[in-house]
């Protein structure tokens, strides 16, 4: 697995970065947020460490920038501040974990572990194949007892593959995963390691080649030979059925996109007939601002297909026919150079690219499909929507004008709303009505989708209680990705919270905290009913007390993560204990997260709501 660091320190960093290779880790580290900003957004990682400066924040600033570009990459937050209000604040901004300098080393590589278990878990903790064995928190690997000494990349390998058994990988998706981005390996370098590791496994007694090449494609993990063949047509058939969904979605897609070439030259032919009576001075009010409404559309559908740079020309035409109070020669020239720009633009675009996620689940807590009402008037970016969400489980609707969006939400309430600032009728303002649903309906999230990019606009929505300011052009994908997420955080209210200690004191006061955040709070005094009581909710989340009489926390985290049902359930220490050796025991038998008594009551609401979202979240 792949870890970034970010830390200007190499007095700290050295350390860390030397104990995570020794247990198979591949480290990459940058010195500055920007860099580690840059390598975020063009390489995988499974896990991130940022360190707090206490002047800068840096490490904060990064956290906030990769939340909020959508990335559900674990982050762990490294500070000398320790104070309740810094952790909160780190925890707000996004991080999954607050370590305080100076750090014990195992306690955060024991934090490190937790977080990348719960990321990647699977049925059981140690990955299988047959008789072969991987032990992610040990690092070992044995197959029929053996110990088989393997290299950090052909153990990376080996994980990679055992991790994702069904998928392919290609070269430049394994060096991506195992290799840093100051190694500069050819693809070339992947055969060679994949040679070594099937060579190792044959001299183990693998008499199976269990990296099976997939010719022109890739490598992918060899089914067991234990497997029935059954199993094997069920996993066929649901790959048919992804691929069939993912084809369909294409298809109707490639429909909408040559439906909108075909409109393109009448586009750009208003366009043209704007620069004329720009250049002539002749300007026909009635004509310029059609040309300003084709304009705005074009920044989101032309974007809904990928076409980052068409956008983004139609973005400075509707802001160059936005300005114009005055019809000079200057701007005609400049709008003729634009409208080229444009038509070459689209000409040379690329032919479209499968951008519709696989067949994935509806969002969690969802007994039909949620509700998202799209209030735009672009109806090519409106059909590109409603084809997509079908592959997320969403119901899409969608209103071409505020009076159509007021009727629709008033017949059907939708779960989320997606409105664009801007109309062809230009008395109408989202604005306008993101007032009334703030103070009609405050119960339902509304997404800003606009190419208005003001800071103006962008404090206004937040004052009138916009859940989201999405700036086009943006793809159906990230769309629709941002509106699941905001879903799963709206049924927040609904989860489940189980509490163990034999503290009564404590039990009332977290049934006092967490009660008015909408969670359902079940406390048990007597650990001895635990399993009862545990079958008999279903908690979201489980908070345990270390010490207790007849059974300890430690003990009951230990029977729920041997139990398939339960492997999956975050679970959060509440402990007096401060000691080194207490901490690494908590996270060795499944901890998520370890809050130090007495507790400081932000930072364990921040912690249980963090935990809760981001369970919601990974599911979706």
């Amino acid at each position: 697995m792949k870890i970034l660091i970010v830390d200007d320190d190499p007095v700290t960093a050295s350390p860390l970065i030397e104990a995570l290779t020794a247990h198979n880790y591949t480290i990459e580290a940058a010195t500055n947020p920007d860099h580690g900003l840059e390598l975020a957004q063009t390489s995988h990682y499974d896990l991130a460490v940022l360190d707090v400066t206490p002047q800068k924040l840096d490490g904060i600033h990064l956290c906030q920038k990769l939340r909020h570009q959508g990335s559900q990459m674990p982050i762990i937050l490294v500070s000398p501040k320790g104070s309740s209000a810094d952790r909160i604040r780190g925890l707000e901004a996004g991080a999954d974990d607050y370590v305080i300098k100076p750090y014990d080393l195992c306690e955060l590589i024991a934090r490190i572990r937790a977080l990348l278990r719960r990321r990647h878990s699977t049925i059981s903790k140690v990955l299988t194949w047959e008789k072969l064995r991987l032990e992610p928190d040990t690092g070992e690997v044995m197959y029929k007892g053996k110990l088989l000494h393997l290299t950090p990349k052909e153990y990376g390998l080996l994980e990679l593959f055992l991790r994702h058994p069904r998928r392919i990988f290609s070269r430049s998706a394994i060096l991506n995963h195992i290799w840093s981005s100051d190694e500069f390996p050819g693809e070339e370098a992947v055969t060679t390691q994949i040679k070594g590791l099937r060579q190792k496994l044959k001299a183990a007694g693998i008499k199976i080649n269990l990296i099976e090449t997939v010719y022109g494609v890739g490598y992918r993990l060899k089914d067991a030979p234990t497997q029935e063949q059954e199993d094997k047509k069920i996993r066929e058939n649901v790959e048919i059925y992804h691929d069939t969904s993912e084809a369909k979605v294409m298809a109707a897609v490639a429909k909408i996109w040559q439906k909108f070439k075909e409109s393109l030259p009448e586009k750009l032919d208003v366009f043209r007939q704007v620069s004329l009576t720009l250049a002539t001075g002749t300007l026909n009010q009635q004509l310029y601002e059609h040309a300003k409404m084709e304009a705005h559309r074009l920044v989101g559908s032309l974007g809904s297909f990928g076409c980052a740079e068409g956008s983004q020309i139609a973005r400075e035409i509707e802001q160059l026919l936005q300005t114009q109070t005055k019809a000079t020669p200057p701007d005609a020239q400049k709008l003729k150079h634009l409208i080229d720009s444009l038509q070459q633009a689209i000409a040379t675009k690329p032919a479209l690219v499968q951008v519709a996620p696989p067949v994935c689940d509806p969002p969690t807590f969802s007994t039909s499909p949620a509700q998202l009402l799209v209030i735009d008037d672009d109806q090519i970016l409106t059909q590109h929507i409603e084809i997509e969400a079908k592959a997320w489980g969403l119901q899409v609707n969608s209103a071409p004008h505020l009076q159509a969006a007021k009727r629709a939400i008033a017949l059907h309430p939708p779960d989320v709303i997606l409105l664009d600032l801007t109309f062809a009728d230009t008395q109408e303002n989202g604005f306008e009505l993101l007032a009334e649903l703030a103070n009609q309906h405050s119960e339902i999230p509304v997404f800003i989708f606009s190419s208005q990019n003001h800071l103006s606009s962008r404090v206004k929505a937040a004052r009138l209680g916009a859940a989201t300011f999405l700036q086009k052009p943006m793809t159906p994908p990230e769309i629709l990705h941002a509106v699941t997420q905001a879903i799963n955080q709206q049924k927040l209210g609904e989860a489940k919270v189980l509490v163990v200690d034999d503290d009564e004191q404590i039990l009332a006061l977290l049934r006092h905290l967490l009660q008015p955040w909408g969670l359902k709070v079940t406390t048990l005094a007597h650990p001895q009913r635990f399993w009862d009581v545990l079958e008999a909710v279903s908690p979201d989340l489980l908070i345990l007390d270390v010490e207790m009489p007849e059974y300890s926390g430690i003990e009951l985290c230990q029977v729920v993560r041997h139990d398939l049902r339960w492997n999956n359930l975050p679970v959060l220490f509440l402990s007096a204990h401060t000691e080194v050796q207490t901490v690494q025991q908590v996270f060795t038998v499944g901890a998520d997260d370890y809050v130090k008594k007495p507790i400081v009551e932000p930072e364990l609401i921040t912690r249980v709501l963090n935990r809760l979202e981001r369970r919601s979240s990974s599911s979706s």
